[in-house]
């Protein structure tokens, strides 16, 4: 007699891979994306009371790969109304063990106050200062020091520069089997200028830094089939496993 839990994962992992060849499927999900990216969508959402600035689809699969993996540390770059920080806790909250460690170059007193009070601030600490500084990079390896599981989250400059620097700054921390998160590589697909006045855009965003990042190694892969469970996602081709 088959085992109906295994027979449910099996079946999942088979609807989820049918959806890269779904053709109808991907066609709504990249015209959702190009219309909710243009009404900023992801500004419409909060977790446990501080504004998260993601998509849900996103949310839901950082919560299987923390609840999969449980990271001793999580690194996120790019804090802002800190949403994404107390998600993270909230997480390692329930798994009992963690913590949660963002960066960020300027933490607004309005932001900051609001986390500090937050009840999932105990397991936070927030860095003030550029991500690709020698000095916030020291730091968090002296935070890092000893921790078994990590997992690292880039969510700041989107420029292909910054990324690519990030990457290649922060991708040491992460241990194999976990991943390196890049948010936004939605940029590269949406129709150029749909944000006005940003400095990043088509060939100069997250995306073309993941593609940079990826040309010359083979520690981290795309796990595809993120993508394919999720379709609709700010992060296609972003959620970099560490592979060996």
């Amino acid at each position: 007699m088959s085992d109906p839990i295994s027979a449910f994962v099996d079946e999942r992992e088979q609807r989820v891979q049918s959806n890269a060849s779904n053709a109808a499927l991907v066609a709504a999900a990249q015209n959702f994306n190009t219309e909710s990216n243009k009404a900023q969508y992801s500004y419409n959402f909060s977790w446990m009371g501080r504004p998260i600035i993601q998509y849900p689809q996103d949310m839901i699969a950082m919560q299987e790969i923390i609840w999969n993996i449980k990271p001793d540390l999580i690194i996120e770059t790019g804090i802002a109304h800190g949403g994404s920080l107390i998600y993270y806790a909230s997480i390692l909250e329930l798994i009992g063990n963690g913590e949660v460690l963002g960066i960020d170059i300027d933490i607004r007193t309005h932001n900051r106050e609001q986390i500090e009070k937050h009840p999932m601030f105990k397991r936070i600490t927030m860095l003030e200062g550029s991500s690709l500084s020698s000095e916030i990079v020291q730091q968090v390896a002296d935070i890092a020091k000893d921790k078994k599981t990590i997992l690292v989250s880039l969510d700041s400059n989107h420029t292909h520069e910054h990324v690519l620097k990030e990457l290649e700054l922060y991708a040491p921390f992460v241990t194999k089997e976990s991943y390196i998160v890049v948010f936004d590589t939605i940029v590269e697909d949406l129709p150029e200028g749909y944000l006005p006045g940003r400095p990043w855009g088509k060939g100069n965003n997250p995306k073309s830094a993941v593609y940079a990042f990826l040309s010359d190694r083979t520690d981290f892969v795309i796990d595809h089939q993120i993508d394919n469970k999720l379709l609709i996602s700010v992060a296609p081709e972003g959620y970099l496993k560490r592979v060996k």
